[in-house]
């Protein structure tokens, strides 16, 4: 990912200052509420404190709750490509959306498996979002992308950038030319110049999913974090399909 974060595991001590309702929201969020009907007060605290394995999972579930819901809120913004940013089956009963910069190796990396995925699911949409975190030479290519888009060359300067390298004045005409685009002189902006709308947009996206970082995949009600694989890619989109029948 072109970004990443962690946390240390937290401890005992650390759960012994929470108050009893959020521990049991996280208790909740792995019994169920029927669970918990019995439990109260210093019962869920005493029995969180005993049992702290169980809150990471409440802790995912909660996450994976919430995830949801944002997913749910955005899902048209998110889901409609730009001009021509996706592939696929255009009405397709599930959409993969990724949130890339060309300058990122993982999403470099994740390309092939999403070529794959689009080759052997005759049913999936993939929607492709440009997100150039990693600095004026990242939005240089996004603003180019995105001009390919319009033109209907999306996919192809696509794969030719990602082929030609990190993405730089030279590597991104290279791509143009590729593709047959027109020949311009490529400007990278300047720090902190004002971003192409469509940037803005997916940056507000990215923001309200908490993404951490490029790749990220969305796909159903489910965010995917780094380049998680062809397999997990594969099993997110069956999980959504079946969502759905």
């Amino acid at each position: 990912m072109a970004t990443t974060g962690g946390a240390e595991p937290r401890t005992a001590p650390f759960f012994a200052s929470w108050k009893g309702a959020l521990a049991a929201a996280l208790l909740g969020a792995v019994l169920g509420a029927g669970a918990m009907f019995a439990f109260s007060g210093p019962i869920v605290r005493d029995y969180v404190l005993t049992h702290p394995e169980l809150v990471p999972e409440a802790m995912q579930r909660l996450e994976a709750s919430e995830a949801a819901r944002t997913i749910e809120a955005n899902r048209a913004a998110i889901e409609t490509p730009y001009a021509g940013a996706w592939a696929g089956a255009k009405d397709g009963d599930v959409t993969l959306v990724e949130f890339f910069d060309y300058a990122c190796p993982y999403c470099r990396h994740s390309n092939s498996d999403v070529d794959r995925l689009l080759a052997e699911d005759k049913k999936l949409k993939v929607v492709w979002r440009e997100w150039p975190v990693l600095g004026p030479d990242s939005e240089a290519a996004a603003t180019a992308s995105l001009a390919a888009a319009g033109a209907g060359k999306f996919k192809p300067f696509h794969d030719a950038l990602f082929a030609a390298g990190r993405p730089a004045p030279d590597t991104i005409a290279k791509a143009r030319q590729a593709v047959g685009l027109p020949a311009e002189a490529v400007v990278v902006p300047q720090p902190n110049a004002p971003l192409p709308p469509e940037l803005e947009r997916n940056y507000r996206l990215a923001s309200a999913l908490k993404a951490s970082g490029t790749p990220t995949f969305v796909v159903g009600d489910r965010i995917l974090q780094g380049a998680v694989g062809y397999d997990t890619l594969k099993a997110a989109i069956a999980e959504a399909r079946a969502r759905k029948g």
